[in-house]
């Protein structure tokens, strides 16, 4: 840990995993929440094709797996931090059952505005 957070006002240092984020764990975890609202938004209408399915797909097993590396690398965290890391981890988990959802309401090729 060397850097510190690029989100103004905060002093907290960026753990190694996080280096390319920037961001010290709390906030990759709030900005990882963020992102994934979006793209739940994205997905529930079901109008996303399947390129960008497997786009999101992608995003959601590379996050997932650094939120891993990062919370599971040795550092002290709180229980607040472990909370709100077990949190993100739920919200990944729901935007991917999300996901799966819309896909199974509509056919591939198919789109909203095709439907009677």
């Amino acid at each position: 840990m060397g850097l510190a957070c690029r989100t103004t006002g905060c002093k907290l240092s960026v753990p190694r995993e996080l280096d390319s984020q920037g961001l010290c764990l709390l906030h990759f975890t709030l900005q990882l929440e963020q992102k994934c609202a979006d793209l739940r938004r994205e997905t529930v209408m079901g109008n996303a094709p399947h390129e960008r399915q497997v786009e999101i797909m992608e995003y959601i097993a590379s996050q997932g797996e650094l939120l891993a590396r990062v919370s599971t690398s040795g550092m002290h965290l709180a229980d607040e931090l472990k909370a709100r890391v077990l949190s993100t981890f739920l919200t990944l988990m729901n935007l991917r059952e999300s996901l799966d959802r819309a896909a199974q309401r509509m056919p591939p090729g198919r789109t909203a505005s095709r439907q009677f």
